[in-house]
């Protein structure tokens, strides 16, 4: 008979642990970095674009030379910079791979607002297929970056919250608060359109 009780109260310790969130931590934090792959994945699929659009526009406007250097220039600085290992809790290195990755998106812009200037460039299939797959992966980017910033609202949220606070004290110490993409001075302010 004592060895049954013991066995339900062992059945029923096993069930309240596993019911009351303790793995919830490690969960959330496994969540919050996949996402951040598929992040850096959309951005490497913006890379690997710009050289076949670079050289699309030079055939058409060699002479748009500033814009052109400007481009490989932000692509390359946004390349070159070594991802550490801790990003994702580490506010200085976050805010560098962001303003890297903001510089190449600025870029591109400009860009795109000196492709308009050339109608023959604008029509030739190349680079409409090339700008056609440069804005679906702008779309795929900002896709991620939602989905990074839910699965990290989630993880920060639970290890903030009652009782993953104190499983996050007592056994998942070593996992830290997770950065969020903050929007930039110029996307602050509205464009102003005149006609």
């Amino acid at each position: 008979m004592m060895k049954q009780i013991k066995i339900i109260l062992l059945v029923l310790m096993a069930m309240t642990v596993s019911s009351c969130g303790i793995n919830s931590i490690p969960t959330f934090e496994e969540a919050a970095k996949a996402q951040w792959s598929q992040v850096l994945n959309q951005y490497q699929r913006r890379t690997d674009l710009i050289p076949n659009l670079v050289e699309t526009v030079k055939a058409y406007a060699a002479h748009e030379q500033e814009t052109l250097t400007a481009v490989v220039e932000a692509r390359a600085k946004a390349t070159q910079l070594t991802i550490p290992k801790d990003i994702l809790t580490n506010p200085a290195a976050f805010s560098a791979f962001q303003a890297n990755q903001d510089g190449l998106g600025a870029a591109l812009g400009k860009l795109m607002v000196v492709v308009e200037r050339y109608p023959d460039l604008k029509a030739d299939k190349n680079f409409l297929t090339l700008q056609s797959q440069l804005e679906g992966t702008e779309n795929r980017i900002a896709v991620a970056r939602r989905d990074y910033i839910i699965a990290v609202q989630e993880f920060n949220t639970e290890i903030k919250t009652f009782p993953g606070r104190l499983w996050h004290s007592l056994m998942y110490s070593d996992s830290e608060y997770m950065q969020q993409f903050e929007i930039t001075a110029a996307a602050e302010t509205a464009p102003s359109v005149s006609f």
